[in-house]
């Protein structure tokens, strides 16, 4: 169950002053900004019955474009730290390609998203025989929401993937408490799902040597679920650690009752698109950009985290089922950005997923889970008010 008290809003909305780098969001602020990008969020909400404890949990699917299935992705990943999972990242890592929805959810629910990606592909693409005569290795995702959502009820089944997929659209993604971040929680606050966007310009020059002003956008999506509450910054602000002193003075005059304290330390996981043309060695170290958004928020990888990345680039469309060669064959030119003019987009996407943590954090609302165990949403108001000073 979630409730909220306060109007949730945006970090932008919420802090209007707040410099959040130095280059502009999309129209939407959110990775569908990045154009063919199709995301649906779906969530389970239900009280305590005779057969399960309660239950929030969700799944959230992304497509990098609408034939993912027979138009490959160029795309890298990046483990910061490996205590979750990311299925079919062996075989991106091997090839460089996406060829799947990127799926993200709870962490006893990745088998059933996993067969939720196949009995699609297998209800659209078929041979006349009714057989599977393709190869795929399905992309899931996960973060652990045992805190508040009954894992052993596994409420989440394969249809809701083949759902997703069906209804994915390129509508802002709603944030918070939606999708596989339903139950989640970070740094001692309700958190889950959340995105932005950044604007980068840059050139494009033909073969007469001729430029072209051109737009590229990078968008990201995170799921978080880590972090401990003293390690909270806004743009190096230590409102985390404000917080907490806060509360401990009002718990000594008696205010306000003693908070629980978390041992927690959780996931994030980070989906980052882009538009521009990048290889997947690029959109690998693109990836590892996310690791400097992450730390600016406070998280830095504990023991028990799995904190995984994956990039990709829309801009080329590699095709599942080219001719067979045996021999090495070139069948399309490909350009690429060139390594030293990559910068903007390595700071762009810090910029974004350090934003998309924020917003995921402003928009969740409070949420009880089994046992009466309750995980507030962050003071919106409370924040606005420690924030002023420094704006």
């Amino acid at each position: 169950m979630s409730t909220s008290s306060t109007t949730r809003v945006r970090i932008r909305e919420l802090l209007p002053r707040l410099q959040l780098g130095r280059y502009q969001p999309g129209l939407l602020n959110s990775i569908t900004d990045v154009p063919g990008i199709l995301v649906n969020t779906e969530s389970i909400i239900l009280p305590a019955s005779t057969s399960h404890k309660e239950i929030n949990t969700g799944v959230t699917t992304i497509l990098p474009r609408k034939d993912w299935f027979n138009k490959a992705c160029y795309a890298g990943y990046f483990r910061f730290n490996g205590s979750g999972e990311m299925t079919g990242s062996h075989w991106l890592d091997e090839t460089g390609l996406l060829n799947s929805p990127i799926i993200i959810t709870n962490s006893f629910a990745v088998g059933p998203c996993y067969t939720g990606i196949y009995e699609y592909a297998i209800r659209e693409y078929k041979n006349e025989q009714g057989l599977c005569d393709w190869f795929l290795l399905p992309v899931v995702a996960e973060t652990c929401d045992t805190a508040l959502n009954d894992v052993t009820a596994f409420p989440i089944k394969p249809e809701h993937v083949v759902r997703g997929i069906d209804s994915a659209s390129s509508d802002a993604v709603k944030e918070g408490n939606t999708g596989g971040g339903t139950g989640m929680w970070c740094h001692g606050f309700k958190g889950g799902t959340g995105c932005s966007s950044r604007v980068i310009m840059g050139t494009v020059t033909d073969v007469d040597k001729n430029e072209k002003l051109v737009q590229y956008i990078v968008g990201v999506l995170v799921q978080c679920n880590y972090g401990a509450q003293r390690d909270f910054r806004i743009t190096g602000v230590p409102i985390g650690q404000m917080i907490i002193a806060e509360t401990e003075d009002a718990v000594k005059s008696k205010q306000m009752p003693e908070a629980i304290e978390s041992n927690k330390d959780g996931s994030i996981i980070v989906v980052i698109a882009t538009d521009a043309p990048l290889s997947s060695t690029q959109l690998q170290r693109l990836a590892k950009r996310a690791t400097v958004g992450l730390s600016r928020v406070g998280g830095w990888g504990s023991n028990s985290s799995g904190d995984i990345f994956i990039a990709f680039s829309t801009a080329h469309e590699i095709p599942r089922a080219p001719k067979f060669s045996w021999n090495p064959t070139v069948s399309q030119t490909i350009p690429i950005i060139e390594d030293p003019s990559i910068n903007a987009l390595f700071e762009a996407t810090a910029d974004a997923v350090e934003e998309a943590i924020y917003n995921a954090l402003c928009m969740a609302e409070d949420m009880t889970g089994p046992m009466g165990f309750e995980v507030k949403a962050m003071d919106l108001e409370k924040v606005k008010q420690l924030m002023e000073k420094y704006l």
